[in-house]
């Protein structure tokens, strides 16, 4: 199985999706149930690319600081009740745990129309239709690096969304970063091991290299220092080359170099490639765990 498409918010895309979201209404709105830090980050990334605020009704009864900042400088009020209106898309944004909890008070806000789309790991597309029979449902993982623009979401529909459903859940998703649509949800998974989880494996590996800088020598500041810059600027590099990650590596290893023989005590053996294997291996297995 692979992705059906991919599409970031670029210029073009940015155009698209002001058209799109312009569909959202006061009337027909976007309800984020859950403004925590990523309901709060993709939030901002929606009225950043159009979305009018009159078109959003927030529902959290105590968001943190930074996105109560945003919904009243936007006009916005937090809610902790569930208001009469009829979504056109309700964005389900609460810790997993306590979906059972929230699921069955949204209903009202449910038409046949609407689309519910859920950014809540492990909850699959059957737990969300059985709290909302018969409607659109959209089940996606997002992750953290969403909260600056650059996130990547993957996503899978069931049988009842629309291509114009499509289409309005891109603009949204697309407004926080890169979009991958799947066809099959066991994939979901997988993008959780990889995408989803995957910024924690890149901070902690700059933690490992401030660490190995201290232990040859180097003052912990500056350790840290230079392991933090040092991989922003790998990551904006591989963000503004076309060239592959591999060709990449090639560039930056002489023969016979100080990187060279670094990169041999990681590609001994596939120590490093069967690690990273194995730690996405344990995310997927865990992410099946709590979807089951």
């Amino acid at each position: 199985m692979q992705a059906l498409r991919s599409m970031t918010c670029d210029n073009v895309g940015k155009v698209r999706a002001v058209a799109v979201l312009s569909s959202l209404s006061p009337d027909r709105p976007l309800v984020l149930v859950g403004a925590g830090k990523m309901g709060g980050a993709m939030l901002a990334g929606w009225l950043d690319a159009g979305l009018a605020p009159d078109a959003v009704v927030a529902i959290d009864p105590a968001p943190p600081a930074d996105t109560a900042a945003l919904l009243a400088a936007n006009g916005i009020a937090a809610r902790g009740d569930v208001p009469a209106v009829s979504a056109r898309v309700l964005v389900v944004a609460v810790k997993p745990q306590a979906m059972g909890d929230v699921l069955p008070g949204l209903a009202p806000l449910v038409a046949p129309d609407t689309i519910v789309l859920s950014i809540a790991a492990g909850k699959t597309i059957a737990s969300l239709e059985a709290a909302f029979p018969g409607v659109a449902v959209v089940r996606t993982i997002p992750n953290t690096p969403a909260q600056v623009g650059r996130g990547m979401t993957a996503a899978v529909a069931n049988g009842r969304v629309t291509g114009a459903d499509r289409d309005l859940v891109t603009a949204l998703l697309a407004a926080v970063g890169d979009v991958a649509w799947l066809d099959d949800e066991a994939l979901i998974d997988v993008a959780t091991a990889i995408s989803g989880s995957g910024p924690a494996y890149v901070f902690h590996f700059v933690e490992c290299l401030a660490a190995a800088g201290e232990a040859l020598g180097l003052p912990p500041e500056l350790a840290a220092r230079f392991a933090r810059a040092t991989v922003e600027g790998a990551g904006e590099l591989l963000h503004q080359s076309d060239l592959p990650p591999a060709q990449l590596r090639r560039n930056v290893t002489s023969p016979g170099g100080t990187t060279a023989a670094a990169l041999a005590v990681f590609t001994e053996g596939d120590a490093l490639a069967t690690l990273v294997t194995a730690a996405a291996r344990a995310a997927r297995r865990r992410s099946e765990e709590l979807s089951g």
